[in-house]
């Protein structure tokens, strides 16, 4: 997280419904062999207390999960942009690059095997719902035998989590002038991911 408070007064509800949305993050752990880092889609609650999701089994978190819980992050990453100083039409000014994130911290541990069923149902219906009016996707749909096959693959995890950080950097740090044209450069030219996403956030930020 960014140390400068400027970028972290989003409320709690507006980092747990950012991670809600996104639903996907970079999970690291610390074992003994070292950082173990995985890419994992999860389902946050609404009073983002807890999370669950699962792992491949010949992930090496999910062998270190064989030993007990272990301290875990969860990183989930937004709308990111390289910022020139031209754009701000201010002089002495420096690049910097603005960004969302929000790290989800808590305890993470193994589920048993058969709560992965219901892991699994709940995410993707979760997903499904966003892509209405499409039809429901359900497991039921499979032929017999496949998901059972699949699911011997993986296996279930939750975490619970007991902090939530967000940094929303989007320039609030300059005069409103300065940050609207900031907005306006990447809106044309930003180098990023989802630039349109931040252009609007750094027009009007949360905090």
């Amino acid at each position: 997280m960014h140390p400068n408070p400027t970028f972290r007064k989003a409320e709690a509800r507006r980092n747990i419904d950012f991670a809600r949305q996104r639903a996907f993050g970079v999970l690291a752990v610390n074992a003994e062999a070292g950082p173990l880092m995985s890419h994992i889609p999860f389902q946050l609650s609404e009073d983002g207390r807890s999370l669950e999701a699962h792992l491949v089994r010949s992930n090496p978190i999910l062998r270190a999960l064989q030993e007990g819980p272990l301290d875990a992050v969860i990183a989930v990453s937004g709308a990111d942009s390289y910022i020139s100083p031209d754009w701000y039409g201010v002089a002495d000014q420096v690049p910097t690059w603005n960004y969302v994130a929000v790290h989800l911290r808590g305890m993470l541990r193994a589920l048993p095997q058969e709560d992965l069923h219901g892991v699994l149902e709940r995410l993707s219906s979760a997903m499904e719902a966003r892509l209405l009016p499409k039809p429901i996707w359900t497991m039921d749909k499979m032929s017999d035998g496949v998901a059972a096959k699949m699911m011997r693959m993986i296996a279930p995890i939750a975490m619970d989590v007991t902090g939530i950080d967000g940094t929303w950097k989007l320039g609030q740090n300059k005069e409103d002038a300065a940050r609207l044209g900031g907005a306006a450069g990447v809106a044309a030219d930003g180098i990023g991911m989802e630039i349109g996403d931040l252009a609007a956030l750094m027009k009007e930020p949360p905090c």
